[in-house]
């Protein structure tokens, strides 16, 4: 008896394609992390890109962080001579106005070039008297007062004279009285314990009134140097750390 045809198996002859399909497919897997990180190393910048454009470079943040304003210039624009508006504020009657815009021509031109403050010509249009008075004198280091017959017999000069002299009640030299066409028997009783400038000289007093105004000048500039040396001893005596506690030892 003939033996019967020998068959395969229905999955025999398909497991050489899928044999090949899974090797593809393995081989191809194998290769995925090999391919990958050439182009990362070859283009670095792909990655490193977006966090450049989001964060701002380095260099534009130096110069916001150190653009201070210079310690010396502000120190000297708002110290000593320069701490006021004005050097000399000048206080006369209204019929004394001609020799006040004369002294205050002589003292403006000067070589010193005082800054002086005359109320008809340097007072804000629309404000009030008193408190332009009262302004211009504490924005003055000194105050000149114009010492006349007029002066004398106008109830507002009194006042300026007051005023000027509650500004600055300590401070000596910031008020200076020129006495002019008076004897010093007329000379104002609340004014006797200063001296005064002699106004019947060939100047008329303004040679005597500008030294006075520079060496109060210059000693409010000497003051305002030590103040600030003490202030640096101090704030430095203040940074140092403190010495130490031998108490529990």
């Amino acid at each position: 008896m003939a033996s019967p045809p020998h068959f395969a198996a229905p999955g025999s002859q398909s497991r050489k394609p899928l044999g090949k399909v899974a090797d593809w497919f393995r081989q191809t897997l194998l290769k995925k992390p090999k391919i990958m990180p050439v182009p990362l190393e070859s283009h670095p910048s792909d990655v490193s890109q977006p966090a450049s454009q989001d964060r701002p470079p380095a260099a534009s943040l130096s110069p916001a962080l150190s653009s201070t304003p210079p310690p010396t210039h502000a120190g000297t624009s708002h110290s000593g001579r320069w701490s006021k508006d004005y050097d000399v504020c000048v206080c006369h009657s209204e019929e004394d106005l001609a020799a006040a815009q004369a002294l205050v021509s002589y003292l403006e031109g000067s070589s010193a070039s005082l800054r002086c403050f005359l109320q008809l010509r340097d007072a804000t249009p629309g404000g009030a008297i008193v408190s332009e008075l009262c302004q211009a004198l504490s924005s003055s280091h000194c105050h000149v007062l114009l010492i006349t017959p007029g002066f004398l017999g106008d109830p507002w000069c009194k006042y300026q004279m007051l005023q000027a002299l509650s500004q600055a009640p300590g401070a000596e030299g910031c008020t200076i009285p020129l006495l002019s066409g008076l004897t010093r028997a007329a000379y104002p009783p609340e004014l006797r314990f200063m001296y005064y400038v002699d106004g019947r000289g060939p100047d008329g007093g303004f040679h005597q009134v500008k030294e006075a105004v520079m060496r109060y000048a210059k000693r409010a500039v000497n003051t305002d140097s030590v103040s600030r040396d003490i202030a640096s001893v101090v704030l430095t005596a203040a940074r140092e750390p403190a010495p130490p506690d031998f108490a529990g030892s």
